[in-house]
């Protein structure tokens, strides 16, 4: 069952559904991805965020991207008003294996990926330019400092 409850009083409504389909063993704890989808998204929301193996997250994206393999994240925005509404997927072996190809912590790209992913659910797109792009990625390098986490682009 989703949690509904704020982390300080007077920040807007939580629903955070998570589910671990590939298991815990080396995945971000629930508090922690709490933390970073609450760092990313100011308003109303409400989030299902599945940790998946290669596996789903290739049939994932395949059948929704038409891209035959398995990516770091995917976002699946919903319309709800005024709420942020939708479904994020972290394939944790991608995810990982990155980390460790780019000399990064688990954890600070972990939750790189889940605030680059709550991003595109509010509509921010870095395919449609350059501009676009460099203006997510300033977002992005704000939200991590904030969290205490180095740039992710350097």
């Amino acid at each position: 069952m989703p949690s509904a409850r704020p982390l300080k009083p007077g920040l807007p409504e939580l629903r955070l559904t998570v589910q671990y389909a590939a298991g815990q063993d080396g995945a971000p704890t629930r508090p922690q991805l709490r933390r970073w989808v609450r760092a990313a998204c100011s308003t109303a929301a409400e989030v299902t965020l599945r940790l998946v193996d290669s596996e789903e997250g290739r049939s994932l994206n395949r059948d929704y991207r038409g891209k035959d393999y398995a990516t770091n994240v995917l976002s699946f925005a919903y319309e709800d008003g005024d709420r942020v509404c939708g479904d994020l997927v972290l394939c944790l072996p991608v995810a990982a294996a990155e980390a460790r190809q780019q000399e990064k912590s688990p954890e600070a790209h972990f939750a790189h990926l889940i605030v680059h992913g709550m991003l595109h659910l509010q509509g921010y797109d870095h395919e449609t330019g350059d501009a676009d792009a460099e203006r997510m990625e300033a977002v992005e390098r704000d939200i991590l400092n904030t969290l205490g986490y180095p740039d992710p682009y350097v």
